[in-house]
């Protein structure tokens, strides 16, 4: 109980803050749904040169994308943050948080709660909900489930690779680039049918580290569609695997990492 208030403090201190400034924390929200934004345009734009990118049509690639948007959406605003972790221990402000009596991780998720992202979560859930409503899906009880767990499943996936790349620092204080690559480009990786990278692309990103069964899998299941790539139609339920098998990989280096840090300069 001591912790949940511990906890609440600080969140409550961290809502306080930002809307204190509201005319700027407005404008802060709106601009950060330009990403998006951004992303779901892009599809747009492809498919103006083309009836289908990868043997998908543009209906089928926007419930892909919206799938891909509404994961990594929630995981970016609720864990997204601890990419800052170079940052602090670089300061040393990460020492001052290892000598609290609270795990070291929700403390540092809790020390900058981006509500500024809020508006990016909605418009994600809303392209979603769009791509869902366009697209002839024939429901049944596992597809309903389905459509409800994938954004979840894709949040933990995310939010999994985001500890993974932020645990870094903890070896080399300026890996921010590389973990960018994993998290910000695994966002632009499922945005799109993965038919359209090439094999070994496919076999690296898309299935060794999992990012095919965040968007491309379940979008499959849900559609009824047979994957050209050859895996069984059972394949599109996995998500919820991936990502508890995602969140036991980063528990595990961030607890390796901590036991490894020895304060700044270490």
């Amino acid at each position: 109980m001591g912790e949940l208030r511990a906890y609440g403090a600080l969140a409550g201190a961290q809502i306080r803050s930002a809307m204190s400034y509201r005319a700027s924390f407005l404008t802060e929200m709106v601009a950060n749904t330009g990403a998006t934004v951004f992303d779901v345009f892009t599809v747009l734009v492809l498919f103006r040169a083309t009836p289908a990118i990868g043997g998908f049509s543009l209906e089928e690639a926007l419930l892909i994308v919206g799938l891909s948007s509404a994961g990594f959406a929630l995981a970016d605003m609720t864990v997204g943050n601890v990419d800052r972790l170079k940052l602090y221990v670089r300061a040393g402000t990460l020492d001052a948080v290892l000598v609290r009596p609270l795990p070291a991780l929700p403390q540092l998720l809790l020390m900058d709660i981006p509500l500024r992202k809020t508006l990016r979560v909605v418009f994600a859930f809303v392209v979603l909900c769009g791509a869902v409503a366009v697209n002839d899906i024939d429901w049944t009880p596992g597809r309903l489930v389905l459509v409800v767990l994938t954004p979840l499943a894709g949040c933990v996936f995310f939010a999994s690779i985001f500890v993974i790349s932020a645990s870094l620092a903890f070896w080399w204080v300026d890996s921010g680039e590389i973990g960018a690559a994993f998290t910000y480009g695994g966002r632009d990786y499922t945005s799109y049918p993965i038919t359209v990278y090439s094999s070994w692309f496919r076999a690296l990103f898309a299935y060794a580290i999992g990012f095919a069964f965040v968007a491309y899998q379940p979008a499959l299941a849900l559609l009824g569609r047979t994957d050209p790539l050859g895996l069984p139609g059972w394949a599109g339920f996995l998500s919820p695997l991936a990502a508890l098998a995602s969140a036991s990989v980063a528990a595990m280096v961030w607890r390796i990492g901590i036991r490894h840090y020895r304060s700044t300069g270490s």
